[in-house]
Parts: C-alpha cells; structure tokens; sequence
C-alpha cells in the first residue's frame, strides 16, 4: 500500500446516533478538537438540517480553525445542504440507500429516483464548492449493476468519493475486498470504507477495503455507532501502522485519553479489554507471559504501551509465577530469594482464589508481613 490513506471520523454523527448517547456542545468541541490535534484529516461534525444546539455547535466546530476538514451530514435533499452551506464547512455526506430492502421498504422509492436524488443534490453542492461524498447506505446488500451505476452518476455528477456503507455489518473482509476493487476498477471513483461492527469485523472490513484501493476510512473513536458500532479509529490506524506498514504519522499516544474522554461523554464504559487502548493491552499475569514480558517486552507486546498512552502492568493473581511476583516486590525495594518467592506464591494463589481475583498491591503487602511474621515465630520456636 504506497497510496496515502485518509481517515474521515464520525464520532460526532454516527458515534451520536448510538441508542441512549447525546453530546453537550462543550463534549462535541473538544472532541473535535482533539480529533484534528491526533492527527483525523476530516470530522463528520453532525447533521446540520437538525438545526438548534446542533447546527450552533457544528459552526463553533467550523470557526475553531482546526487542521481537518468539517463535513456535514445530509440527506439526499437540496435543503439539506443549504443548511449545511450555513453552517461553514467545507465538506458535506450526501446519503441515500442503494439496496432494494431499503429503497422499497424504507424510502417507499424506485432506484431510478433514488439515482436522480442523489445527482440533483450532489451537482448542487459541487455549485457551492463543497467536497462531496455520497454515501451509498446499505451498498453491501446493494445489486452490484446498480451500485456501480450509483457510482458512475455519482462521478458524473461530481462527486468526490463513493462512500461504501455496511449499514447492517454484514460483509466479510473476502466480499469487501472484492465489491470494492470491482468499484475501483470499474468506475474510477475514491471510496470510503464505512463498516459497522455487527459481525465484529468492521476494522478487518476496512483493511481489506483499503487495500483493494478505498483511499478513506470512515471510523469513530472506541467504535461507537449504532448497534455494534463502527470500526475503530485507535484499531484502523495501529493496524494500519504495525500490519500493513502505512504510518499515519498519527499522535498515537494520545489515544487513550480520547478513548476516556469519548467513553465518558457518551456514558459508556471503556472495557478493560478492548483492542489497542484497554488497560489489558499490557497486563500480565500467567507465569509464562509475565516472565516472557519481563524478560523482553516483545515476547507479548506488539507495540509498547506508551505509543497509545498506556503503561505496562504486571498483575499479581493466581496464575503468577516466581518471576513476577519477584519483580513486584523489587517495585517496593523488597528483593526476594527463591524460597521465599516460592512460599508466597503458594498464599498468593489461595488468596487469589479466595477473592476470585488478583490482588491489590496492600495485599501482597499483607501477605508478605504475614509471611514474615509466621517465619520469625517459626525460628524463635526452633531455637527454643
């Protein structure tokens, strides 16, 4: 992949569409701000034809003279942009469905319809100098003969790129290789990758589709979005890096913090788990990994912790081993032999079992005076 690459976050729209997530317009600016100073080259901001707090907010985005480019959301209708023109920005999503489920069930519409909607709407942004992508929603349950006449109006009609939807996160990364290179090839259209989550492939998706050709990748931070939410923005850019070899050139060690910011905002919850900004991503606890990641991080660690804003941690619990727990207590200045680490491991791992959990670093603590203690009185007895 020598071709650059191009990410088009949409924390801000899709993200906000998950069920039950609403973002003051303090959250939607910084977000925003903190998208563009990572490195994100263009921010979906929102869907200007709702107007109030929403159009307010998506100008504050435009006025605050970030590095990206601001897109607006609209539907395939010419007062739509108008709203968008309003509010500044330079970019805008033109959105229409392409699948017949949608068109006859949805939009009670016919593709011929659909195809003159979306053209009428496109030529009158490319009017007002604005970027245009127009968004095939549901493309992956789309009849391949009409997606490509889609595409092919859709350059004609001025259009920048094609952006590929997976509304329902149905694709496979082998499918989405090949409808995308097929668009490619056949049109000569750009295309976004825009990937929902529901089949927990949406940053493979993307991957493949970027490397049939896709020039953008459409994400949101910690993938949120509707459902199972979209791909990635933190996975889409490190697999980018240490996968495919393509450097963003991205402020990597600033994805936790976003990460934490977005998951506040939106009430949700940051797993210990998730891919790439998890605390889990650099905790070790089984015997053999621990000693591995002690030893040379690179037995278990892709990257290091500190190029996503993490730390590495090595977890007391009752999978540990003699290495680890020695390498804890030389955190505390204590160095341990053999035989006492050994003898420790044994109440460690009972504890451990007792509490269904790994143990807090007061406890080991606890555990070692004990420890200490029962040997002191052991000796007296002995020499008694």
């Amino acid at each position: 992949m020598t071709r650059p690459v191009l990410i088009c976050d949409t924390t801000l729209r899709d993200g906000e569409q998950t069920a039950g997530v609403v973002f003051s317009n303090h959250e939607k600016l910084r977000i925003a701000k903190m998208l563009a100073d990572v490195g994100v080259h263009q921010i979906e901001a929102g869907i200007p034809v709702m107007g109030g707090d929403e159009k307010q907010v998506i100008r504050q985005i435009v006025d605050a003279g970030l590095n990206s480019s601001i897109m607006g959301w609209n539907r395939a209708v010419i007062d739509d942009i108008r709203h968008s023109l309003d509010c500044g920005v330079d970019a805008v999503a033109i959105s229409i469905s392409t699948s017949d489920i949608h068109i006859e069930h949805k939009l009670h519409s016919t593709r011929e319809r659909v195809i003159a909607d979306m053209a009428a709407a496109c030529e009158f942004a490319k009017k007002h100098n604005l970027y245009v992508s127009v968004n095939a929603e549901d493309a992956s349950r789309s009849d391949m003969g009409f997606l490509l006449e889609f595409a092919r109006v859709a350059r004609e009609a001025g259009a920048d790129r094609l952006r590929f939807c997976d509304t329902v996160g149905c694709l496979d990364p082998f499918t989405a290789y090949d409808r995308v290179k097929t668009i490619i090839d056949t049109v000569g259209i750009e295309v976004e990758m825009h990937m929902h989550n529901d089949f927990g492939m949406a940053t493979a998706n993307t991957l493949a589709g970027l490397r049939a050709g896709a020039t953008y990748a459409g994400v949101t931070v910690v993938g949120l979005g509707e459902r199972a939410g979209n791909a990635a923005l933190e996975e889409v850019v490190m697999a980018l890096k240490h996968l495919l070899g393509v450097d963003l050139g991205f402020k990597t060690e600033k994805f936790r913090e976003i990460a934490e910011y977005v998951a506040r905002a939106s009430g949700r919850q940051l797993p210990a788990w998730k891919p790439i900004v998890g605390t889990n991503m650099f905790a070790h606890e089984s015997g053999i990994h621990a000693d591995g990641a002690l030893k040379n991080p690179s037995t278990y660690e892709v990257f290091a912790p500190e190029e996503v804003g993490l730390e590495r941690q090595i977890v007391i619990g009752k999978h540990s081993g003699t290495a680890a727990l020695k390498a804890k207590f030389a955190e505390y200045g204590i160095i341990l032999s053999q035989e006492d680490a050994q003898a420790l491991l044994e109440k460690v791992r009972a504890a451990a079992v007792d509490l269904k959990r790994s143990l807090f670093d007061k406890e080991l603590v606890y555990i070692y005076e004990d420890y200490l203690h029962h040997r002191s009185r052991e000796s007296d007895v002995r020499v008694g």
